[in-house]
């Protein structure tokens, strides 16, 4: 799980155990979605800033997945 940090609270990203849960590889999700493997790269890392809803919409019908199995947030601390 990588986070994105925004003043303390960050957005989770849960690409890496939605990935293993589903036995596929980055690759191959990068391939099923039509973005670059550089670009899945950033998002898995917790590194993109925004999402497109095209994206989120692709990444979520190929790993038959709901929005919030791939992202979650975190309060401050």
């Amino acid at each position: 799980m990588m986070g994105i940090d925004n003043e303390g609270a960050s957005i989770v990203v849960k690409l890496d155990d939605l990935l293993h849960v589903r036995r596929m590889t980055l690759t191959e999700l990068a391939e099923r979605v039509g973005l670059t493997l550089a670009n899945l790269s950033i998002l898995k890392t917790g590194k993109a800033k925004a999402i497109r809803f095209s994206t989120l919409e692709a990444i979520c019908r190929e790993l038959e997945c709901q929005p919030g199995d791939l992202l979650g947030y975190e309060a401050a601390r």
